[in-house]
């Protein structure tokens, strides 16, 4: 690209058209999805010196056909928008449905939950780090990235559950659709014994691919790609390792806990740190999951018998109010808010995504940052573009 001043372009990954075409690589969560980036280009090499990010293009009108369903139905598709953390996503809907319903979930139930939430937020995570791992041109090829063997046994563990990979589809209004299968918790804790091995050796490659990216890009390691100050993040309202990279303690498994986390508060260990740069959140995020694992063996240690489901009539009918849920995810916060007027049907669904947040955030980090950066830059936002879309 020739130096002519402030060249404009139209950045886009995935399937998405555009001036020009950022390849994320074959295992990237956000990949192979529409997004798009205008950016305004200066000096030789091209450096970002201003950046709009232009989401949507993917699951459009999510938030309607939401409302055109009935309470337990909606569940099955508020899976869809974020398929990194599709427990979450189903468990955050039903809680605002049980919420308005005024429900008591079983106890047994609510612990389940728990760690399915977290098993998601390990496999979203590790999907994460092995793209930045994996980026063309200078990382590691995908069928030898580490952590390819803890991600199918977390899919593996989920998959006997739920009886899918990808949307599992689990939960019910007042609980789950059926109970753990036998010797299920072996399954969960040898995903955490190969996530334990694997994660040091993938974040190793992480570090080293950020590395010969700042060197091609005519960076170097002392050079911050793509830094989020403290005050943008809190501006942008950024979640996840977004926001905790760049200082803001925020996580609300701790701070506004549901499910079982407010009895988890002995386990439950947060990072954080301070220079708001794209390596800085890929390493908190690793660093979070290994704290993870920690709460995950808590949580089946601690595992409660009785039943997991409460029994509904056929036709479910909430009375008239509003609830929101939020729950943390990987990237940040996922929240329902739900209004009832009395029908089958919600009145207004409302999502607030955590990758929409994360993405608008680029606007403010990514002037300064070198063209040839920009994958490894659009990484470390952790988004899924099917979540941009409401």
């Amino acid at each position: 690209m020739p130096d002519s001043g402030n060249l404009e372009a139209l950045v886009a990954t995935g399937m998405a058209a555009g001036d020009l075409h950022v390849d994320l690589g074959d295992i990237h969560p956000a990949g192979h999805g529409a997004f798009r980036l205008h950016c305004t280009f200066a000096g030789n090499p091209p450096i970002i010196s201003a950046a709009t990010p232009i989401p949507g293009l993917l699951h459009r009108g999510t938030e309607k056909l939401l409302e055109s369903r009935d309470y337990r139905s909606g569940l099955m598709l508020a899976n869809r928008h974020d398929w990194h953390s599709a427990v979450t996503s189903e468990v955050t809907m039903a809680l605002a449905a049980e919420a308005l319903l005024g429900m008591k979930v079983p106890e047994r139930a609510t612990w389940l939950r728990t760690v399915l939430c977290e098993m998601s937020r390990a496999m979203a995570a590790l999907s994460h780090l092995m793209g930045a791992a994996t980026l063309p041109g200078v990382g590691v090829p995908a069928a030898h990235v580490a952590g390819a063997q803890a991600r199918e046994a977390w899919q593996f563990a989920l998959e006997r559950m739920s009886g899918g990979r990808v949307h599992p589809m689990i939960t019910r209004i007042g609980g789950l659709a059926h109970d753990a299968p036998p010797n299920w918790t072996a399954d969960v804790r040898r995903a955490i014994d190969l996530t334990a091995e694997e994660l040091p050796i993938l974040m190793r490659i992480v570090e080293s691919t950020a590395h010969q990216v700042a060197l091609d890009a005519g960076s170097t390691d002392t050079t911050p790609i793509a830094r989020l100050t403290y005050d943008d993040a809190v501006a942008y309202g950024v979640g996840g390792p977004v926001a905790r990279a760049s200082g803001l303690d925020l996580d609300l498994r701790r701070d506004a806990p549901l499910l079982a986390y407010p009895l988890l508060q002995d386990v439950v260990t947060i990072a954080v740190d301070t220079a708001g740069d794209a390596m800085t959140r890929y390493r908190i995020l690793g660093e979070q999951v290994g704290l993870d694992l920690h709460l995950l063996n808590t949580c089946l240690d601690r595992l409660p018998d009785g039943e997991v489901n409460v029994q509904l009539p056929k036709v479910v009918r909430a009375p008239e109010g509003i609830s929101y849920a939020r729950l943390e995810s990987a990237t940040g916060v996922n929240g329902v808010l739900l209004v009832s007027t009395g029908e089958t049907t919600p009145w207004r669904v409302r999502l607030r995504t955590a990758s929409y947040a994360n993405v608008q955030s680029m606007t403010a980090a990514m002037p300064g940052t070198p063209l040839g950066a920009l994958p490894l830059a659009l990484g470390s936002f952790m988004y899924v573009v099917g979540d941009l879309d409401h």
